[in-house]
């Protein structure tokens, strides 16, 4: 039997599942062998070459694509997700979609999770985690993006109205499937921070990823940055670019891109954005890695740092410092690079957008303060 396997979703996903093995390894012999597998899903993001480099690395056994589909690829379940009107018809339609759902993806499952020891799965939400828990396979539940479930507790969100009783129908009887922790063959999620849950499950373990990265020897970046920096040529031009600015005195200002709404509102929103931060100082733009507009194209007269790499890369490069990094949903409380991080959050997209389309905690009951964090 292999010991670990850890399904990503996206970039971020990958670099925790580097922290995790590089702690593990951390003491043992240089020369081991990799014993853990990664897979890559290719359902919300495009890895181009990264699992070539994840390879050359030899921190992991294997790496395996994962051709993941959304319930959209099956047009025979759409019919399951017509409301019958009232909750037991539509439970009874719920139940049909969990198991039809697990049966069409399992001819595009990669490997034998049953050959594993540990399996860590990163945003079960998504189709691996109707697999595993119809398959009766037992996997460790691992947070979406750092303390993402602060800012948007989906689980319940997603269940909103007789959340006990679909967690009840999900984790006692697996006859549905509410993500992040409530699966029954989910053993516990994996969280940076319980205490700023509002509504934590009983199945959440807190595990912060600081300390894994404090831990991080020169050697462990230096594999982490071979992975993960397809450039590095290109990233450390940048960070001379920034060190030039510093010389003429003017303020560096990262602007943190996000997937938000449609891309002719996004794009009016990093402009306006830019607009208002470049009376401050010098603007450099670090696109999302799931941002699909085409940021050069809008902003050709900035400097711009590669979309592919997880913003976490920029704090292992001492001489790098911003003045402000600003962003409008991103959490930022790994960022080291800074002296100011500015989360602009729901009230700044109002001005954009319907306010209950990013109220989603509010609508659930939770509330947050001006750090993001839940009350």
């Amino acid at each position: 039997m292999n010991d670990r396997i850890y399904v990503c979703h996206t970039y971020y996903h990958a670099y925790v599942a580097f922290l995790k093995e590089l702690d593990l390894r951390r003491g043992k012999e240089k020369s081991a062998a990799g014993e853990a597998t990664l897979v890559l899903s290719s359902m919300s993001n495009d890895f181009e070459q990264f699992g070539e480099r994840v390879r050359s690395t030899g921190l992991f056994a294997d790496v395996i694509p994962f051709d993941e589909k959304r319930e959209d690829y099956f047009p025979e379940l759409a019919s399951f997700r017509e409301d019958k009107g009232n909750i037991v018809f539509n439970m009874w339609q719920r139940i049909r979609f969990t198991r039809c759902y697990a049966k069409l993806e399992a001819p595009f499952i990669p490997v034998d999770f049953r050959k594993y020891r540990e399996i860590y799965v990163f945003c079960d939400s998504d189709p691996i985690g109707y697999y595993l828990n119809q398959n009766k396979i037992y996997y460790h539940a691992m947070e979406d993006g750092l303390n993402c479930l602060v800012h948007f507790d989906a689980a319940r969100y997603d269940n909103r109205g007789h959340f006990g009783l679909k967690a009840f129908l999900s984790k006692k009887l697996n006859l549905i499937f509410v993500q992040n922790g409530y699966g029954k063959y989910c053993l516990d999620m994996e969280v940076n921070s319980i205490s700023a849950i509002a509504l934590p499950c009983p199945y959440y373990k807190e595990v912060p990823r600081q300390p894994l990265v404090d831990a991080l020897t020169k050697e462990d970046k230096d594999i982490i940055l071979h992975a993960f920096v397809r450039d590095m040529d290109g990233l450390l031009q940048k960070i001379e670019e920034c060190n030039k600015t510093g010389e003429q005195k003017r303020d560096k200002i990262l602007v943190l891109t996000d997937p938000l709404c449609t891309l002719d509102v996004r794009e009016q929103i990093f402009k306006d954005i830019v607009e208002e931060y470049e009376k401050q100082g010098q603007i450099f733009i670090k696109p999302h890695p799931r941002d699909v507009l085409d940021y050069r194209k809008v902003f050709p007269d900035y400097p711009m740092f590669d979309a592919t790499m997880p913003m976490e890369m920029l704090n292992f490069f001492p001489d790098l410092h911003f003045e402000q990094v600003v962003t409008v949903f991103t959490d930022l409380k790994g960022i080291r690079f800074a002296d100011q991080c500015i989360r602009l959050g729901g009230d700044f997209m109002d001005k954009y957008e319907d306010h209950e389309i990013h109220s989603q905690n509010k609508m659930i009951g939770i509330t947050e303060n001006d750090d993001g964090d839940s009350l």
